[in-house]
């Protein structure tokens, strides 16, 4: 019972401690650290620009490994009462295009996380993701 109250807990002051995205924000962070084991991390630095308060686009370099081409991941947010709708196209290849729904949680002084659930066209998967960084 303790652990449970303790995660409702957690999961209000996640939910009241959100921020606005506001014009003129950058974003520095990860791509996703879901559904990965630990020992198959790998780097893949994204980095956004809120051109509008509702707007936000992005780009995000990865790798997997030294087998794999490197991709470049151009993406956008439109943020609309507290949830944003994404969409992201993997080296610019509409083919492989990704679409989503999320929520960008600001836990404390700018650190964010911000799960959401993707659908992937190329692959026809949905997969729910979680990244995390900072916005300043």
């Amino acid at each position: 019972m303790k652990k449970m109250i303790l995660s409702l807990a957690l999961g209000l002051g996640l939910v009241l401690g959100v921020n606005a995205q506001e014009k003129g924000d950058f974003y520095i962070g990860t791509g996703d650290i879901s559904n990965t084991a630990w020992t198959e991390w790998s780097i893949s630095p994204t980095v956004g620009y809120g051109l509008t308060d509702k707007l936000m686009v992005g780009l995000n370099i990865s790798q997997a490994d030294s087998t794999v081409d490197q991709v470049i991941d151009v993406h956008a947010r439109y943020f609309l009462r507290g949830y944003f709708v994404y969409a992201s196209a993997p080296n610019l290849e509409t083919d492989n295009l990704s679409i989503g729904i999320g929520k960008l949680f600001t836990i404390h002084k700018g650190v964010f996380v911000d799960p959401k659930v993707v659908y992937n066209s190329g692959d026809k998967t949905t997969n729910l993701t979680l990244g995390v960084g900072l916005k300043f």
